[in-house]
């Protein structure tokens, strides 16, 4: 063979290898557990997406009890001018508890299902919270302006990401330099929450996760009777 033919084959192959890695997937099937999409990632089986329809559940006359939603609110690190998004934020139970605190700020409520999306502007209208902004997300992005988000925050909303690298990489980029992001998480290490597998998750894995897609635990709150309190902080730029 020809030196030039030989280089030409050498690059070929080097060709393969790199498109083959880029071509990798982060994720790896296996037969659908009852309430999972039997997607894994990290070893973690990514939870079915919570239906609209459980719209009921999600304002259930006992949940400020039940979680303790009043500690887990005063607990946010927030300031009265903080742009805040509530990343799959339901019926905004949290979202409007959240725009009343910083009258001066902003809330970003991001939904990927069109009568979530009706919902929270209905509300937002009726309550004349101006400082309420819904944002119709994708499975694998917020949507969300570069550079712009000082707080997000998911409440039982990460284990149910159907691309959670590619989600954490877009949300990255919507945080400011300093930006943070809360988890909150029910415990999976506790089996008294009575809450289906796939839907808990443990610090462990959390941890993980979001360490390989550029965050750090900086603070990891037990006070909460059900859910974890994880907060992170984005590294690097």
């Amino acid at each position: 063979m020809k030196v030039s033919h030989l280089i030409v084959t050498i690059f070929f192959l080097i060709g393969l290898q790199t498109a083959s890695a880029q071509n990798q997937s982060p994720y790896t099937f296996k037969k659908p557990s009852s309430n999972g999409t039997g997607k894994l990632y990290m070893g973690r089986e990514i939870a079915q997406v919570m239906s609209f329809e459980g719209v009921e559940w999600l304002e259930r006359n006992n949940r400020t009890q039940e979680e303790n939603t009043t500690l887990a609110l005063a607990s946010l690190p927030l300031k009265s001018n903080s742009v805040v998004a509530d990343i799959g934020a339901g019926s905004g139970f949290y979202t409007f508890r959240v725009a009343q605190r910083i009258p001066k700020g902003k809330v970003y409520a991001v939904e990927i299902q069109d009568d979530a999306i009706a919902y929270l502007k209905k509300k937002a209208q009726d309550d004349r919270l101006i400082n309420v902004e819904v944002v119709k997300g994708t499975e694998k992005a917020p949507n969300l302006p570069a550079n712009s988000i000082d707080l997000a925050f998911m409440v039982d909303v990460y284990h149910e990401l159907q691309y959670p690298d590619a989600y954490l990489a877009a949300l990255r980029a919507a945080l400011k330099p300093d930006g943070q992001l809360l988890l909150l998480e029910y415990k999976e290490e506790d089996p008294t929450v009575a809450i289906k597998p796939e839907h808990k998750m443990s610090v462990k894995q959390v941890k993980k996760e979001l360490a390989a897609n550029g965050f750090k635990l900086v603070k990891n709150g037990t006070f909460l009777p059900l859910q974890h309190f994880l907060l992170f902080q984005k590294t690097g730029n």
